[in-house]
């Protein structure tokens, strides 16, 4: 949820708790949203975990494969 107070690490955890979240409601397996974004299961891991930096083009991808808009997964709406 968007709050104009958070700072970027608690958006990034927000980030992070949606994915786990739309991962759960859509019933799959961090290997199966991995393949399906593209990405590698490391990856796909530390974003769970909230560590690491993924680029821009990472984040789309997660989206795409979860079948979501941007603003599910992003909170940066007000």
């Amino acid at each position: 949820m968007y709050n104009a107070n958070m700072d970027v690490k608690n958006y990034y955890i927000e980030f992070c708790n949606n994915v786990r979240a739309e991962k759960a409601r859509k019933g799959l397996t961090r290997q199966q949203l991995a393949e399906k974004a593209g990405i590698s299961i490391d990856t796909m891991g530390q974003i769970e975990r909230g560590e690491g930096n993924p680029q821009f083009n990472t984040i789309v991808s997660i989206a795409l494969a979860l079948d979501v808009d941007l603003n599910t997964l992003l909170p940066l709406k007000k």
